[in-house]
């Protein structure tokens, strides 16, 4: 099954460098992943200053640019995985975050795992 991991952290983290150790760690902990199959893609996302939010409220659409001051967390990055269960995918998680208490310590980092719905809409 393929899961959605969202990967949050403050607004107000925007624009900083990640620790190099944290860097390295990430690398070492990617890779193999990926030439096992179980990461299928990752990115970070560029800051929210770049970013819009289109959003329907009361039938009227309106457009907001970036930065997003009132958010108080935003997704940083997202990894796409395929995991033969949900315990798999959380440790794929919980590592990620572990990597980031270990060596950015400090940094508030969230990760949110999301299966992909296969089915029809509104099915689990």
């Amino acid at each position: 099954m393929r899961y959605m991991l969202f990967i949050k952290h403050p607004e107000d983290y925007r624009g900083k460098v990640p620790p190099p150790a944290l860097l390295k760690a990430m690398g070492e902990f990617v890779v193999p992943n990926i030439q096992s199959g179980k990461f299928i893609e990752a990115a970070g996302l560029m800051s929210t200053w770049r970013g819009k939010k289109v959003r329907v409220r009361d039938g009227k659409i309106t457009v907001t640019d970036g930065p997003f001051t009132e958010s108080k967390e935003i997704i940083g990055g997202y990894t796409l995985v395929e995991s033969a269960s949900d315990d798999e995918a959380l440790e794929l998680a919980r590592t990620f975050v572990e990597l980031h208490r270990i060596h950015a310590p400090g940094m508030e980092v969230e990760c949110e795992v999301r299966p992909l719905q296969t089915g029809a809409p509104g099915s689990e």
